[in-house]
Parts: C-alpha cells; structure tokens; sequence
C-alpha cells in the first residue's frame, strides 16, 4: 500500500506541469540585455551632467606551495643516514596583479538611441567586428563587437566609451577653444 502514496505526489506534480496557466508571464525581460551604463555614479571629479561607465578587472592570485627544512638530515661521515631530514609544506597565495578598476566617460543613455546604436552597429559591421542584422538594439553582439573593438586599446568592456564613439565617427570631437 506504501507504493500508491509514493505515486500520488508524483502524479499530481505532472498533473501540474502540464496545466497551462491562465496568463503566460511576459519572458522578453529576461532576453532582454541590461543597460549597463551607471546613472548617478561618477568618479570623484568628474563634471556634472556626464555619464561614466566602469570595468573592474579582477586581481591575479598565484598559489606557491614551497618545501621548507624544518630539521637537516644527520648523515655519518660514511654516507649513510641515521635520521631522514624533516621538511614542512607551507602554501602560500601572492597577488601578482592588483584589482583595477577604470573609470571612462560614455554617451549617456538618452543619447543611446536606437539610429545612434544602428549607426553604432554599421560602424562595427565595416570593421567586422559585428555580425549581426542592423537592429537598432543594444544587445549582446553588440556588445561583445564593442569589446573586440575596445580591448586592443587597453578597456576591455562591452560599454561603449565616449572615446571610442569619437574613433568611430559617431560622436563630435570638440573644438580646442583659440
């Protein structure tokens, strides 16, 4: 008789599973990329009104295990061993590189509009750094061919820096005043 009790919540999770519910859920957020551009967040400094974007790389840390003589080996005068030496293994980690973190200046995300991004796009695409349609959205080939094109110069980051938006010819380069 234990065999039906078993197979009765089992049964009912099925059951379960396979009702539909009255009103499917809207499942668009989660394709939906993040805009990871900070809002109201600026290194110490920086100009009202700017939009600033940050990439952290993360510290290297390098595990040494070293071999350390805690008592030498007695040895008599004729090679042979009396006593083994007695060594102790000690494990320690290093920070070979410190964490870094790297404030740069991006379009604010009023101007990241959907011609702005497809201009954006187009501008990987002749560079082929972008594979994908012309859609306008920034999503995550988009960002990875932002990445490609900003890594080389030393910010690896999927958020577009202002700078780069100059370098590609999407953002006005302002004048030196004479």
């Amino acid at each position: 008789m234990t065999r039906p009790v078993i197979l009765i919540p089992i049964f009912a999770l099925c059951l379960q599973a396979c009702v539909a519910p009255s009103a499917s859920p809207d499942l668009s957020a989660l394709n939906e990329p993040k805009l990871h551009y900070t809002t109201g967040v600026a290194p110490p400094g920086a100009k009202p009104g700017t939009c600033w974007g940050r990439s952290a790389s993360p510290a290297v840390i390098e595990t040494v295990t070293e071999q350390i003589l805690v008592q030498p080996a007695e040895v008599l005068a004729d090679g042979s061993v009396i006593q083994p030496a007695v060594y102790k293994t000690e494990t320690l980690q290093k920070i070979v590189k410190e964490r870094r973190e790297t404030w740069f200046q991006t379009p604010c995300a009023k101007d990241m509009t959907q011609e702005f991004i497809e201009s954006l796009q187009r501008a990987l695409k002749a560079r082929e750094l972008y594979r994908g349609a012309i859609t306008g959205t920034l999503d995550a080939r988009t960002r990875a061919a932002i990445r490609r094109y900003q890594e080389p110069q030393g910010l690896d980051s999927g958020i577009l820096a202002l700078e780069t938006g100059r370098q590609l010819g999407l953002i006005a380069v302002a004048r030196d005043s004479e």
